[in-house]
């Protein structure tokens, strides 16, 4: 019996672990999003298409975080709930980031002024694609559960299920992602080049600035990677060898994938725009003495930076 009892209390204690990296980095993100929602909410300049994208991006983060992190519900009808909604949450917020490249090109490269006038368009792709692939998700379904981590499936067939409605969108994301941005460099990568030989130092300048900003876009799949890469090691690796579990694979793969809304929020969502937003309300509100202890040049630097998003500004401005 005491070996039994051993390996008994070897998997407790690594279920307890799994609990517990996932609700820490789950709370860090739904802090993280909830923190870009508020922004939006409170700050009226923030109002804007290109920043209200980031907002949606920023909401369904938040809700796949809290579904994630509510706690054990064991099997039965909270766990399908929690399985389902962490689901539909997660799938809309990588199918967020794919309407903000689409929103980039269209804008950068096909030189496109229409794209607020395809919010309704973005939001039955978003919401419509996400409900179809939770649906489809149920065919095979057999939940079983990984600490908070409602998604495991113990049959083949919802193991299998599962993988083509949730990874294979994801890497198709990655991959759209992925080529968007870098269509976007080089187009502005080309305009700078042009501005350099035509010597048109104004152009010159915006196309620069424009440069600064995309630079780091094409940073951006990288956080889908980050995120889901340890996932999708995971799921095919169980689907392979079902009875042989990697626990190191586990924690990297659920603490990963709890973390995407927190690296979403600091890499979408705190732009110049809005720490200029709050910088303002620094100044207006803390007390002088207060705000001597802030560097001395964080406004003017606030003041001299532009957005992110760049390439949007007419469009924010029409």
């Amino acid at each position: 019996m005491a070996p039994a009892v051993r390996i008994a209390g070897t998997i407790l204690g690594r279920d307890r672990l799994l609990t517990a990296v996932i609700a820490g980095a789950s709370s860090l993100s739904f802090v993280g999003s909830g923190f870009i929602v508020l922004c939006y909410v409170l700050f009226k300049e923030l109002r804007k298409f290109s920043y209200k994208l980031v907002f949606y991006l920023a909401l369904s983060d938040m809700l796949c975080s809290f579904f994630t992190m509510i706690g054990d519900p064991a099997t039965g009808f909270y766990c399908y709930t929690q399985g389902y909604s962490t689901h539909f949450f997660c799938v809309a917020s990588f199918l967020w980031t794919t309407t903000i490249a689409f929103t980039l090109h269209r804008t950068v490269v096909r030189h496109k002024t229409d794209v607020e006038d395809l919010e309704a368009m973005f939001h039955l792709y978003v919401w419509g694609t996400s409900l179809v692939l939770t649906v489809i998700r149920s065919i095979g379904n057999n939940h079983g559960h990984l600490g908070t981590w409602c998604w495991a499936q113990s049959s083949r067939t919802g193991k299998a299920v599962h993988f083509i409605t949730f990874y294979m969108p994801l890497w198709g994301a990655i991959l759209y992602n992925g080529f968007t941005y870098f269509q976007v460099i080089r187009m502005l990568n080309n305009a700078t080049r042009m501005a350099v030989g035509i010597s048109d130092r104004a152009y010159q300048s915006d196309a620069r600035a424009d440069m600064k900003a995309i630079n780091r876009w094409g940073y951006y799949p990288l956080i889908l990677i980050g995120s889901w890469a340890f996932g999708t090691i995971n799921r095919i690796h169980d689907f392979i060898e079902p009875g042989h579990k990697i626990f190191w694979l586990s924690v990297l793969d659920v603490g990963m994938a709890s973390l995407m809304g927190l690296f979403n929020s600091i890499a979408y969502g705190l732009n110049s725009s809005v720490r200029r937003a709050i910088s303002e309300r620094i100044d207006l509100f803390w007390p002088e003495k207060l705000r001597r202890w802030l560097p001395s040049n964080s406004r003017s630097r606030n003041q001299q930076q532009e957005g992110e998003m760049v390439p949007l500004k007419s469009l924010d401005q029409a």
